[in-house]
């Protein structure tokens, strides 16, 4: 798996965490892999450049293939990613609250699922899918994908105290109460539920608990050697009840069950998101 991650134009820095070019080629004779996808903090857009991989619950057995352009809101529950073949992408993660701030789609209604980007942004995004099918190196892509939403800027939602107090909370992994996370954006604990509801798409504690979790999972991905004490503490998590807790919850089983499903696939889909 071959992830390159690029400082977005600086004038998207405000809304966008990277972009990322992703590529992978399964070994001879693995004709299809299915690895695990916990939620993560961040809201994202995905373009496939070849085929989109499939994707179901992490009970259901039926894989849904992806649209070409996908806008992936809030997520709460873990899901499974088939990919056959080879995977060609671009993957764009925004800071909390850029996606609401570039498309003005409130989060709550992209909540915990993908959706067609071309469906909610229009034709504009048919045009680009079908440059990135004839596109030979996944860098003219992800020029492309900047100057999309570059053109965005236009019509961008303004900036609030918010904003710049939901990066703290997300450079801090989620280790910051409710009440001081309101304070750092100038608004009443009801006003900061409202405003986190619309930009980010949950309420804060379970942001937080997500934010939390993914460093967790993300810590295994990327060092497998590490123990589950030493990722527990490394996360922020107060003992290990709670860590498990929270990985049935977002995971769908225990932190050991994890260990085995990464085992059998050579893929690892968030090694490369920051930590």
């Amino acid at each position: 798996m071959e992830v390159n991650v690029y400082t977005p134009h600086l004038a998207l820095q405000p809304f966008v965490l990277n972009i990322s070019t992703v590529k992978v080629v399964l070994p001879e004779g693995l004709p299809e892999v299915v690895s695990p996808y916990p939620p993560t903090p961040f809201q994202s857009m995905l373009f496939y450049c070849n085929h989109p991989v499939s994707m179901s619950g992490v009970d259901e057995e039926n894989f849904r293939r992806q649209p070409y352009s996908v806008l992936l809101g809030p997520q709460f529950s873990r899901v499974n990613i088939k990919v056959r073949g080879q995977l060609r992408a671009i993957r764009v993660d925004f800071v909390p609250g850029g996606m609401y701030r570039i498309f003005g789609i409130p989060m709550h209604e992209l909540f915990d699922n993908g959706f067609d980007a071309q469906d909610l942004l229009g034709s504009e995004l048919n045009t680009i899918n079908e440059c990135l099918q004839n596109i030979k190196e996944l860098e003219e892509g992800k020029n492309m994908v900047e100057k999309f939403l570059l053109s965005r800027l236009q019509r961008i939602k303004s900036t609030l105290p918010f904003d710049s107090a939901m990066q703290v909370l997300l450079h801090l992994h989620g280790k910051l109460s409710v009440e001081e996370t309101a304070s750092l954006s100038c608004l009443s604990i009801k006003q900061f539920e409202r405003t986190c509801k619309e930009r980010i798409g949950m309420n804060p504690k379970m942001y937080a608990r997500i934010l939390k979790f993914s460093k967790a999972y993300r810590l295994r991905e990327n060092f497998p050697e590490m123990s589950w004490t030493a990722i527990g503490y490394e996360a922020g998590y107060y003992d290990q009840m709670h860590m498990i807790r929270d990985f049935k919850v977002f995971a769908g089983v225990n932190p050991s069950v994890i260990t085995r499903q990464l085992l059998e696939t050579p893929i690892r889909m968030q090694k490369d998101l920051p930590i």
